[in-house]
């Protein structure tokens, strides 16, 4: 699986959750928290094409996944356990 980057707050739960599911399948990820780095969630709505009101937003490579819940669902489909 290419790399994973996830835009979240260190307050958020499933921010952690996402963090946690890519340490325990040993995929690669960056973790970005918006709040230290001044991303807006208008701004994360310009790099996912829609209008995000939620985090934690994943893109796998440059492709953007979604939520924690649609994160799961790809990661299950792809049976990803390890990088690629």
């Amino acid at each position: 699986m290419q790399s994973v980057t996830i835009y979240g707050r260190s307050s958020c739960g499933f921010c952690v959750r996402a963090r946690q599911l890519c340490e325990s399948r040993g995929l690669p990820h960056r973790y970005v928290d918006i709040e230290q780095e001044n991303i807006s969630k208008d701004d994360l709505s310009k790099l996912t094409g829609t209008v995000v009101r939620t985090v934690p937003q994943i893109f796998v490579g440059e492709t953007p996944v979604g939520g924690y819940t649609e994160f799961v669902a790809y990661v299950s489909k792809e049976g990803a356990t390890s990088v690629s």
